[in-house]
């Protein structure tokens, strides 16, 4: 941090529009399922030659990572071997309880060490020994719990994945509880070339780890849960985006509910009352 304050006026300028950016680009997550509501002539094309499908992926296991790296923020961010991600073993009796005083508000366990933070597809996300991911099935990250913390990673997770690869079919059929009509229009724009197999490395470096989470509501069926992620400094205080998500329990996990319309966004210039990852 003292070298950001020593660092000249024209530095300072240019992290604080690469913060902006990092908070704006919250908002292309909560937004990506209006790909399938857009004109086709409105959509991205995707790379010439590139498939929609995703990359065959070993199975999950061992060490699982390379060489840990670090995002836009200085901050660690590990890269496993299996492109969609390296589950944490799961540590059974950590999760929460509804008759925990924190049931709603505690950050799931696990997460402020090596694997905590993967780069997914370009993007990061988030894993934890006591609410899951608890196994890649298909490239997916599945197997979250059915707490207000397994609805905060599987939102996460999700939502970034969803935006690094707009057309995965298996993410976008599996883990969005989208209708038959949202996914023929996504199949159609995936035919015709308009949604991107892979977004590139200069939109996915700034989908970076949110900062922390806040669940609105819980019940047993739906999760109403926001992100918050980093933005720029304003006037000498740091502010951030925050996203509402909607996830929605279904076939023994958590999905995403498709957002219509403009996301739910707010500035903030505060995280109290917010649950730092």
């Amino acid at each position: 941090m003292s070298s950001r304050r020593d660092s000249p006026p024209r530095e300072r300028v240019s992290f604080g529009l690469v913060a902006s950016a990092a908070a704006l680009a919250l908002i292309v997550v909560a937004g990506v399922f209006a790909f399938v509501q857009m004109r086709g002539s409105d959509a991205s094309p995707a790379p010439s030659g590139q498939s929609a499908s995703p990359p065959a992926v070993g199975p999950a296991g061992g060490a699982g990572f390379g060489a840990a790296d670090v995002d836009l923020f200085g901050r660690r961010v590990d890269v496993p071997d299996n492109p969609a991600g390296q589950p944490l073993a799961q540590t059974p009796g950590t999760q929460k309880r509804p008759t925990d005083s924190d049931w709603l508000t505690a950050a799931p366990k696990g997460m402020d060490g090596p694997g905590g933070w993967q780069r997914v597809y370009g993007v990061s996300v988030p894993f934890s020994s006591s609410d899951g991911p608890a196994r890649i099935d298909g490239g997916l990250a599945v197997g979250y719990a059915h707490t207000p913390q397994g609805a905060a990673l599987a939102a996460a997770q999700i939502s970034y994945r969803m935006n690094a690869r707009p057309a995965d079919r298996d993410l976008y059929a599996r883990q969005v509880g989208v209708a038959p009509q949202q996914l023929a229009q996504f199949d159609r724009l995936v035919s015709d070339n308009k949604l991107p197999a892979q977004q590139p490395e200069k939109v996915t470096r700034f989908l970076i780890a949110s900062d922390a989470f806040q669940v609105e509501s819980y019940a047993d069926d739906m999760a109403i849960v926001r992100l918050a992620a980093r933005g720029p400094t304003v006037e000498g205080r740091q502010t951030w985006l925050a996203t509402r998500l909607v996830t929605v329990w279904q076939d023994g996990d958590w999905k995403l509910k498709p957002v219509t319309g403009r996301p739910q966004t707010e500035t903030l210039t505060s995280l109290i009352g917010w649950t730092p990852w």
